[in-house]
């Protein structure tokens, strides 16, 4: 399994680490407003996490949480 870019890390890194009553079109915006990418760019992204199962049921899953903890391991170097 190829590792996602940067985008893709920083995207699940941000969703780890969102607020319980942030959704993921919260976090999609708050990527747009930092200028890490466009909001169409932010949702195809977001649907890329999907299809590779990173993200179900709007959740991050065991490979999504293992990916977003490596980036915040990876940024806190």
């Amino acid at each position: 399994m190829n590792e996602p870019d940067i985008n893709k890390r920083v995207f699940l890194l941000a969703i780890l680490k969102k607020e319980s009553d942030e959704t993921l079109d919260d976090v999609t915006k708050s990527l747009v407003n930092a200028g890490m990418f466009e909001l169409k760019a932010g949702k195809k992204l977001l649907q890329e996490l999907r299809d590779m199962q990173y993200i179900v049921n709007d959740q991050l899953t065991i490979k999504g949480i293992a990916i977003a903890k490596e980036a915040e391991a990876e940024f806190t170097l």
